[in-house]
């Protein structure tokens, strides 16, 4: 007995893992994205009010009406064209089931997918179930720019599509104009679909606004725009991601969802479309309350020795801790973030998880931190990180 070659090439998800072990050691886990605060009571009433309801029973295979059609009217706006609630939205169980989805729907066996990397574990796995092979374009640190070149010399006959993800998990980033217009003039040129991850949208510093890729003249036939709502509303286990995109492209996701999950939760999807009503003060409050962990992760980390990157966006900052006072600032980025979650109580995520290309070179020295927290969980993993050093 042996399992399917597609399953061979990949490895379960280190940033659950350290999840586990986090949780097997008590320690604060600032390795996977997910709050330890509570979502809008609102919202949770909302959930429980379809619960009690009539809302307990499989929806339309890609989404629950009132929430198909908010998502249409913000996506309207967002990318700038008439999205129809009925032919361009599917709702999905989550960001990753919509890059899964979109791969097995838009790419053949053999076709290449560049992504960008660092970048999310969950990136090549999608590309190798639909049996297409990831192309890696690394950003360079500290900076993390899109290099126009990079992108040229990973280009083959058999390139069909690009997966960039802004705001940028781990490093933060968020793509400016000059970066973005380098983008669709690359898709454009070698007549690529664009593949956004888009999650953090919402989650943006120092006055930065998110602009849609699939808004961008060029790009507007060839996007597939994903994003969610478990990040910015505190409900990541909800697991309640959306897709947007034009015919045909559009149909072909719809097909594969519809065969792989039938629908997203229906009471949750019923709170999803209250959660989107949100007043603006909502929005505000959180990027302030985001701002103000952003500036107490960076000082915690600065005072315990690390060298932190500022995010633009997210809530991720990628450290290096190689300038540590500590004898454990040598060690390879895996035993190093075990280390810091078995013996000092703080979970992070190793950098050598964000690449698959020259590993050692780009990966190592350097640790992911999440700082999605109460401010109070923050202090604590600060007083636990500022031990290392004494």
């Amino acid at each position: 007995m042996y399992p399917a070659t597609r399953t061979t090439n990949f490895n379960q998800s280190m940033i659950r893992e350290m999840t586990r072990l986090a949780m097997e050691h008590e320690a604060i886990n600032l390795s996977q994205g997910f709050p330890d605060f509570d979502p809008p009571e609102a919202i949770v009433k909302a959930a429980v009010d379809a619960i009690r309801g009539e809302a307990n029973q499989y929806t339309v295979t890609w989404g629950y009406p009132p929430l198909r059609q908010a998502l249409a009217g913000q996506y309207t706006t967002q990318l700038g064209w008439t999205v129809d609630p009925d032919v361009h939205v599917c709702v999905v169980c989550g960001v990753t089931e919509g890059i899964t989805t979109s791969l097995l729907a838009l790419l053949n066996p053999g076709d290449e997918l560049i992504i960008l990397e660092p970048g999310h574990e969950n990136f090549r796995p999608s590309a190798l179930l639909a049996g297409a092979a990831a192309v890696p374009v690394v950003l360079e640190a500290p900076d993390y720019r899109i290099d126009a070149d990079r992108l040229e010399a990973a280009v083959t006959q058999r390139t069909r599509a690009l997966l960039l993800n802004t705001p940028h998990n781990p490093t933060g980033r968020v793509f400016d104009d000059e970066e973005m217009e380098t983008v669709a003039a690359f898709a454009n040129r070698h007549d690529l679909i664009l593949i956004t991850d888009e999650i953090y949208d919402r989650i943006l510093y120092d006055g930065r606004e998110h602009v849609s890729p699939g808004s961008i003249d060029g790009l507007v036939e060839r996007t597939v725009t994903i994003g969610g709502l478990g990040k910015s509303f505190a409900v990541t286990g909800w697991r309640l991601g959306y897709v947007i995109a034009r015919e045909p492209l559009a149909a072909a996701i719809r097909t594969v969802h519809d065969y792989s999950t039938i629908c997203a939760p229906t009471p949750l999807q019923a709170a999803a479309a209250v959660a989107l009503s949100q007043p603006s003060d909502y929005w505000l409050q959180m990027r302030e309350e985001y701002d103000e962990r952003r500036e107490v992760m960076l000082a915690m980390l600065r005072k315990a020795g690390f060298r932190a990157v500022r995010p633009e966006g997210s809530y991720y900052t990628m450290a290096d801790y190689t300038a540590i006072d500590a004898p454990q600032a040598e060690w390879d980025s895996h035993r190093f973030a075990r280390w810091l979650t078995t013996e000092v109580g703080v979970a992070s995520v190793a950098g050598i998880n964000f690449y698959t290309r020259d590993r050692e070179r780009y990966g190592e020295g350097i640790v992911r931190f999440a700082f999605a927290k109460r401010i109070e969980t923050l202090h604590e993993a600060g007083r636990r990180l500022a031990s290392i050093a004494t």
